[in-house]
C-alpha cells in the first residue's frame, strides 16, 4: 500500500540549528524580551494527495520579560498546499493581556480543505475496519481503493473565547462562539489520479462514504457539508505552573455548547457538555514529570450533524478527534465518532539536557505515552436503505489503546518542536502513526 512520507521541519531544525529570531534585550541571562518566533517547513508526500509544501511559524512576545516564560501575545500562522489541492490556511492568537481586566482572548481562523480526509464510519468499534480494501498489492483480491476510508471536506473555521477571573486567581469563566462551514463531498477521484502512472492511479468506484450517503445512514440533507453556529459557557480551573510544559498543578474545564436554530443551525440544532482534567506531577524538579489526561464530551439534547462530531471542543484550541495527532496517537484519525467519547492520556515527560545556541534558551526532551478512548452515547442512524449483507451489526464500543513515545526540542519554553510515534493497541484501530508538530499534547 501507497503510503505517506513526512519530512517536516525538526530534521532541518537539527541539520541547521533552528530557524529564530530575537528582538530585544534579555533584563536576565535566562530571560527574553521582545518578539521572538519559531518556524519549521512542512514537508509530506502521499502517493494519492501529492506533495506538501508550506511553513508553519509561531511568534511571541514577551514584552520587557519580567513575566518569562509567560508571554504578552502568541500568533501562530500556518500555510501549506499540496500538488494535488489540499491546503492549510491557520492562524491563530493568545493573549492574557491585550484586554483589561486580565481578560484572557484566544482566536482562530482557519479555512482548511482536504482531498482525502479519514472516515471511517461511525461508533468504534461498531464500524469495521478492512485494511485489505486499501491494500493495493497486485496479489490482494480484496482491493477496492487507497482511498476507500476518505472523503473529501473544505473547511472555513471561525472561533473567539474570552475567560476572566472569579472569585479566586485560578478560577476563570469562559464565554465564547464558533462557526464551522463545510463543503463535503466524495473524493475527487479524477483530480487525484492526475500525472498518476497508471499503476498508481485510483480505481472509480464507492467508498464508505458514498455507500452511507447512498443508504441513507448519512441524511441526505447533511451529505454535502453544512454551517454550524454556538456558543460556549463554562468555568475552569488553571494551576499549572507553566502552560507550555506544566511541571505541577492542575487545569480542569466544564462547559456548555449551545447551537441553537436561532442561529441558523437548519440541520440540527443541540447542546453538548464538554469535561477535560488534566494533572501534572513532578517526579524530579525541573525535569521529569507525569502529565495525565481525562475527557469526555457527549450530546446533552438535539441532533448533531454527522459533520460536526469529529471535532474535540475546548477551552484552547479546536482539534480533529477522536484519534490522531492531537487526541489518541496511534488509532486512525477521526476513528472513534459518536455523540459522546471519553479518552485519557497518561505522558512521562523527561527533559534530559540544557542549552543556549544563538542566544536562545534550548532544551531537549522524551516522552512516552499510553492513550486510549471509547465511544460512550452512538449516533444513531437509519441502515434500512442498506444492502442485508453490508447492514452494520449494532453493538457498544470496546477501549481503544494506543502507545508510543516521542522527542521535543524547546526553544525559549514555548516553541516547542513535537515528534511523536504511536502504535494503535489493535490492527482494526491503526497500525503506526507519526505525528511531527508543534508544542505537547496536553
Amino acid at each position: 500500500m501507497k503510503g505517506t512520507y513526512l519530512l517536516k521541519g525538526p530534521f532541518l531544525f537539527l541539520l541547521l540549528g533552528g530557524f529564530c529570531l530575537a528582538v530585544g534585550e534579555s533584563p536576565a541571562p535566562d530571560a527574553k524580551s521582545g518578539w521572538n518566533v519559531g518556524g519549521v517547513p512542512a514537508i509530506a508526500y502521499n502517493t494519492d494527495t501529492g506533495f506538501r509544501y508550506g511553513i508553519v511559524l509561531n511568534f511571541f512576545n514577551y514584552g520587557d520579560g519580567s513575566i518569562y516564560p509567560d508571554y504578552h501575545y502568541s500568533i501562530y500562522g500556518e500555510w501549506s498546499r499540496t500538488t494535488k489541492g489540499s491546503g492549510i490556511n491557520q492562524l491563530f492568537f493568545d493573549s492574557k493581556y491585550l484586554m483589561p481586566y486580565g481578560i484572557r482572548v484566544t482566536a482562530e481562523i482557519n479555512y482548511l480543505t482536504e482531498k482525502a480526509l479519514d472516515f471511517y464510519g461511525f461508533n468504534g468499534v461498531e464500524s469495521t475496519f478492512n485494511k485489505s480494501f486499501v491494500d493495493d498489492d497486485p496479489a490482494n483480491p480484496d482491493y477496492i481503493s487507497r482511498v476507500y476510508y476518505r472523503h473529501e471536506r473544505k473547511l472555513f473555521r471561525v472561533t473567539s473565547d474570552f475567560q476572566g477571573q472569579l472569585m479566586h486567581k485560578n478560577l476563570r469563566w469562559l464565554a465564547g462562539f464558533g462557526y464551522f462551514g463545510h463543503d463535503i463531498g466524495p473524493v475527487d477521484i479524477e483530480s487525484l489520479n492526475e500525472g498518476q502512472e497508471d499503476a498508481d492511479k485510483l480505481p472509480d468506484v464507492e467508498g464508505l462514504f458514498d455507500k452511507y450517503v447512498r443508504w441513507g445512514i448519512i441524511p441526505a440533507d447533511q451529505a454535502d457539508g453544512g454551517a454550524t453556529s454556538f456558543l460556549k459557557l463554562g468555568a475552569i480551573y488553571d494551576s499549572r505552573d507553566n502552560e507550555a510544559n506544566p511541571m505541577q498543578g492542575i487545569w480542569t474545564e466544564i462547559f456548555l455548547v449551545a447551537a441553537p436554530s436561532l442561529l441558523g443551525n437548519d440541520e440540527g440544532d443541540y447542546t453538548q457538555l464538554s469535561l477535560t482534567h488534566r494533572h501534572y506531577l513532578t517526579l524530579i524538579p525541573r525535569d521529569l514529570s507525569l502529565a495525565l489526561r481525562l475527557g469526555y464530551q457527549g450530546k446533552l439534547s438535539g441532533n448533531i450533524p454527522f459533520y460536526m462530531l469529529p471535532y474535540y471542543i475546548n477551552s484552547y484550541q479546536t482539534r480533529d478527534a477522536f484519534g490522531g495527532a492531537k487526541t489518541i496517537r496511534g488509532i486512525f484519525r477521526n476513528r472513534l465518532t459518536g455523540e459522546g467519547v471519553a479518552f485519557g492520556n497518561a505522558e512521562l515527560r523527561w527533559k534530559f539536557t540544557y542549552f543556549t545556541l544563538l542566544n536562545q534558551n534550548f532544551y531537549l526532551a522524551l516522552n512516552t505515552f499510553l492513550d486510549g478512548g471509547m465511544v460512550t452515547n452512538r449516533w444513531d442512524y437509519n441502515q434500512s436503505g442498506a444492502p442485508d449483507d453490508e447492514k452494520i451489526t449494532v453493538r457498544d464500543d470496546e477501549l481503544h489503546l494506543a502507545y508510543g513515545g516521542g522527542f521535543r526540542i524547546a526553544m525559549n519554553e514555548n516553541f516547542i518542536i513535537a515528534v511523536d510515534c504511536g502504535l494503535a493497541a489493535d490492527k482494526n484501530d491503526g497500525d503506526v502513526g507519526l505525528y511531527i508538530g508543534l508544542g505537547y499534547l496536553f
